[in-house]
């Protein structure tokens, strides 16, 4: 599996990812609380693992080289 995120793109996720898993976990007791935890989980895993599989839908590479 080729990587398609980097550069900005990954800082700007890991910023988002973790904004929302700090909302998420402090507003737990809410359904809004969760679904932010679930989507900042999600989108911090795509920007640890480099690969994102709405980037490759859209044939988008944000990744730098190769």
């Amino acid at each position: 599996m080729n990587k398609n995120v980097g550069g900005a793109d990954r800082t700007l996720r890991v910023l988002l990812g973790v904004a929302l898993l700090l909302f998420g976990y402090r507003n737990r007791d809410r359904t809004a609380g969760t679904l932010a935890f679930v989507a900042g989980s999600d989108v911090f895993a795509t920007a640890v693992i480099q690969r994102c599989p709405a980037n490759t839908l859209l044939g988008i590479d944000t990744c730098p080289g190769e």
